[in-house]
């Protein structure tokens, strides 16, 4: 089923229902109207406009855009930078490429918006190099907007890198703006920015895409406006990537508060004919969900109370013909390789997981591994300086806290589930078909469930 023929959910903000293709395009439909709102405010009353709408970080931390463009506006460091994190690449998640395949106007305003609200001296843009069809649409944007002064006075480049997952990280992503491996760093951007030095900090906002692509909304209608969708510690929308076994896989854009089982069942379609949901991997940084919590309403409270997390609203769902021992080894195989290796207990807690999962994956496991995994995973986040290993901590306990039985099932025979799996790292999305395209390169294969072609480490 293509795209156009799915049912979409009402009061989308973000997701144009086609492309929008030119800046003039982008005008008509009240483009531009975001920045001149704010250019006739003081920084300091835009940043109380952003604050007073309760928009939250769309990148997987969820924390509160006015307060970190305050903090970043007020610290005495003579020079600021603002970062758009382009960079996407949790599993699972295909929303911030989309909305730059949609609509970059809207991302590049935004970002001219909090340019000026935190008075930046430079704006930049990271994504990667592998993403062709964004970077060239933001290319393109920027040129528009900049000959009709629609960026504001910041002056505001693309800076292209590697393919790597911990590229999205924020501390990282800042490494790679300066020319560097994308290894985290130690101290949050808020507090050491771009090009730091022993005497100038400057601190730097790091804001997602869909983030900045909500700004230009609240300047030219309000945070009234705003808050009239989610709820109360949740505003406005969010677009969310259903990926895995659903009937209908895509993005869909909702209001914060909407129940997962109506975004699996009422818009994905749930599981096809004949088989049932069995678990959800919010990505690669939480908790598993079982289908007894599909009732838990979207929103960042909400989701947290049934101890789990929104992430960056992408959500796997396996079925009952898919392997839980199998997918938390995939999970934790895919953490394992792209763990950077600076903090020794993430490296190698995340390798010593990942063989005792697939010992028990070959039915050569004990009681004694699936204890050691419990144990392991309370020590792989030791000295971390990012939040990979928390993801590996998270994933691996709670599927062996809710999904107990099937690891028992291993424990001393093979797998009753005989059924290749992959994690779900999407590269694009095929309109016409309707589905993903993911990176093969990340398929497990029997007999011995190692890669067919390694991604680098």
């Amino acid at each position: 089923m293509s795209r156009e023929e799915k049912t979409e959910p009402p009061g989308t903000i973000l997701l144009a229902e086609t492309p929008v293709d030119s800046l003039d395009d982008y005008l008509e439909g009240g483009g531009g109207q975001g920045l001149a709102a704010a250019r006739e405010r003081s920084p300091d009353e835009v940043i109380e406009e952003v604050r007073r709408s309760g928009l939250r970080g769309r990148g997987g931390g969820g924390f509160p855009t006015g307060i970190k463009w305050r903090t970043v506006r007020d610290d005495p460091s003579g020079t600021k930078f603002v970062v758009c994190n382009a960079a996407e690449g949790e599993p699972g998640t295909f929303k911030d490429r989309w909305l730059l395949r949609a609509n970059p106007y809207q991302v590049v305003e935004g970002l001219g918006i909090a340019a000026y609200a935190v008075g930046a001296e430079r704006a930049f843009i990271g994504i990667k190099t592998a993403f062709e069809q964004e970077i060239e649409r933001l290319r393109v944007a920027m040129e528009e907007m900049a000959a009709r002064d629609l960026i504001g006075p910041v002056a505001m480049e693309l800076t292209p890198g590697p393919d790597e997952y911990l590229f999205g990280e924020e501390k990282a992503l800042l490494e790679v703006i300066e020319g560097n491996e994308p290894l985290p760093r130690v101290v949050p951007p808020w507090m050491e920015g771009l090009f730091r030095s022993p005497d100038s900090l400057n601190p730097t906002v790091v804001n997602n895409v869909e983030t900045l692509a909500n700004v230009p909304h609240i300047l030219r209608r309000g945070a009234e406006w705003f808050r009239s969708f989610g709820t109360d510690e949740s505003p406005g929308t969010m677009v969310f990537t259903l990926c895995g076994d659903v009937r209908h896989p895509g993005m869909y854009e909702l209001p914060l508060g909407f129940s997962l089982r109506d975004l699996i069942y009422g818009i994905g379609g749930g599981p096809r004919e004949g088989r049932e949901l069995k678990a959800v991997f919010p990505g690669a940084s939480n908790t598993v969900i079982s289908a007894e919590q599909l009732d838990a309403p979207l929103a960042f409270e909400t989701m947290r109370a049934v101890g789990t997390g929104l992430g960056s609203g992408g959500f796997v769902v396996y079925d009952d013909t898919a392997c839980i021992v199998r997918a938390t080894l995939a999970f934790s195989r895919f953490l394992y390789v792209e763990s950077c290796a600076q903090c020794p207990a993430c490296k190698h807690g995340t390798g010593a997981i990942t063989q005792l999962l697939e010992r028990i994956d070959r039915g050569d496991g004990t009681d004694a591994d699936v204890e050691t995994i419990l144990a392991r995973a309370l020590t792989v986040t030791d000295a971390q300086r990012c939040a990979l290993p928390t993801g590996e901590t998270l994933i691996a306990q709670s599927a062996v806290q809710v999904f107990g039985h099937e690891f028992e099932e291993h424990l001393g025979r093979p797998c009753p589930r005989q059924r290749d799996l992959l994690v779900p790292r999407i590269v694009d999305f095929d309109d016409r078909a309707g589905d993903f395209v993911y990176d093969e390169r990340y398929r497990l294969k029997q007999p011995d469930w190692t890669y067919a072609d390694e991604p680098s480490a």
